[in-house]
């Protein structure tokens, strides 16, 4: 076993002090070969201590820009939310002759790419790493992912049935297969699910098995059942996360105190001029996926998909040291910062992941809708659009859908009650901003669109400053891919489906129903 052996041997076991020794007697011996920096860089990302991993990986590349190398840096650049970089990195690699069935490689790279919202692009990589390891089963979800994302429906399919077949557990591929095309009486996986479930021993797992079975058996007109596999899911995650509405509550009164009550603290400045960025944003699950759809289907627009530019641009500028991307004390700093540097912050991340080819993009991050104040001063041409739903099928719809379990955007959602308390504080807050900045946000109600499609859609483009296409009302037609739960919605023609969905619950939403009464908000 050579150095390099047995460096690589040392730390596949965990064994970083002799993956140390053995790195660093590569680059003793070998100070102009990049197999020691490699593992030094590798060494440093297992200890934690990305930073200084980076660095050794690039002094690697340096000297043998090999596609292994590059893939790792890009994989760590991502971490450290440097993705310019790190979608250079992973292009080079991509475009390199990669080792004889180095998967692994080829899998980093699908998923970096994935990162930077490039699925067509991931499709390469990952259906490599596939050929090269057929049996593992995390590439093949991977691919899986990137077709469902793609529209390649019957790909997708038929890779996550090879997975359930192998690993009959798998809850991700479980959920995965579930929301990739509606159910019905006749085809579904409620059986299997249920057996699933029986097994599962991991409290991810069954949450996932959970949500996958509440939709089945919606899709399949079970109501009650749904309800109650979505409930219990929901009260056992809460009960892990120990989510307190108190957090998000901090952070809507600090941004009502920094823009309408302490209006006099924030800098007097010029933003950014540039008209390219349209958001769309509003609570999730409203619609925003469909208006992305409908304005990337305009020849002047594209999708950037769901960029973190804004909230991760405010960050950056505020430098509060708190872990998370938006707080109370983050928020208050912000007001601080000249309105300029935010949007010139927000354009140069967005930058990494916007279409190259179009003059306009869109931006569709939901919870942009908390920045509405930040993107207002800091892009003043910028075009703003948040979808308004029933509150109802909002609170329903946000209840019942798996988001990112472990992001604090969607913590909310995991109880009926918080769910209510959320959309009043959203409701407020684009009350609040109409009042601070009237007429930057077109309120697009999702129930008016769905009535209405040619003359919301002329709506909408009026106000985002495009000329009529009638491309837009064919938006089911538009192939760039989609990693939402409304994929398949979206690839259907507009309808009335998803319209007052809530009324099937209203027994099991009737406290929800009361607190929106009493709150003045009208639901009948």
């Amino acid at each position: 076993m050579n150095g390099e052996e047995r460096a690589r041997d040392a730390l596949a076991r965990g064994d970083l002090a002799g993956a140390t020794l053995a790195a660093n007697a590569l680059v003793e011996a070998a100070p102009q070969a990049g197999a020691g920096y490699f593992l030094q860089g590798l060494v440093a990302a297992e200890a934690g201590q990305i930073a200084r991993a980076v660095p050794l990986l690039e002094a690697a590349v340096e000297r043998e820009p090999c596609a292994e190398y590059l893939a790792q840096l890009a994989r760590l650049l991502i971490l450290l939310r440097r993705e310019g970089e790190a979608g250079v990195a992973a292009r080079r690699a991509l475009a390199l002759a990669l080792a004889p069935g180095d998967a692994l490689t080829c899998d980093t790279i699908g998923c970096v790419l994935t990162r930077l919202g490039d699925h067509e692009a991931a499709l390469v990589p990952f259906g490599q790493a596939v050929e090269a390891e057929p049996d593992n089963l995390e590439f093949r979800y991977n691919l899986a992912a990137a077709c469902g994302f793609t529209g390649k429906v019957d790909e997708a399919r038929a890779n996550y049935e090879a997975i359930l077949a192998a690993d009959p557990g798998h809850a991700r591929a479980h959920y995965a297969l579930a929301i990739l095309s509606r159910q019905s009486p006749s085809a579904n996986h409620v059986p299997r699910l249920k057996a699933a479930l029986g097994a599962s021993r991991r409290p991810d797992d069954a949450l996932r098995i959970r949500y996958a079975l509440a939709k089945e058996l919606e899709d399949m007109g079970e109501a009650r059942e749904a309800f109650g596999y979505l409930s219990d899911a929901n009260a056992a995650h809460k009960q892990a996360i120990g989510y307190d509405f108190g957090h998000d509550e901090a952070i809507f009164d600090a941004l009502r105190d920094l823009f309408e009550g302490g209006a006099e603290d924030l800098v007097r400045a010029p933003g950014n001029p540039d008209a390219a960025p349209i958001f769309v944003v509003g609570m999730p699950r409203t619609g925003t996926t469909l208006v992305d759809r409908i304005l990337s289907s305009h020849p002047e627009v594209a999708s950037a998909g769901e960029l973190q530019a804004m909230p991760l641009a405010v960050k950056q500028a505020t430098g509060t040291p708190s872990r998370r991307v938006i707080d109370a004390p983050t928020v208050r700093a912000s007001g601080a910062i000249d309105p300029a540097l935010i949007g010139e912050a927000y354009l140069a991340r967005a930058a990494h992941q916007r279409p190259k080819d179009s003059p306009r993009f869109v931006d569709k991050l939901p919870a942009n809708f908390l920045y509405v104040g930040h993107i207002a001063r800091s892009l003043p041409n910028a075009r703003i659009v948040c979808l308004r739903r029933h509150p109802m099928d909002t609170v329903w719809s946000n209840f019942k859908n798996l988001f990112a379990s472990q992001s604090a955007y969607y913590a909310y959602s995991y109880d009926l009650m918080d769910c209510a308390r959320y959309y009043r504080a959203f409701d407020r807050l684009m009350d609040l901003w109409e009042r601070v900045f009237p007429g930057r946000v077109l309120q697009l109600g999702y129930e008016t669109l769905v009535a209405d499609q040619e003359g919301q859609t002329r709506a909408l483009l009026a106000h985002c400053a495009l000329d009529w296409d009638p491309a837009c009302l064919a938006f089911h037609e538009n192939r760039a891919s989609v990693a939402t739960p409304s994929a398949a919605q979206v690839r259907r023609k507009l309808n009335a489906d998803a319209v007052g969905r809530w009324k099937t619950h209203a027994e099991g939403l009737a406290e929800v129903a009361a607190y929106f009464r009493a709150e003045g908000i009208a639901i009948d």
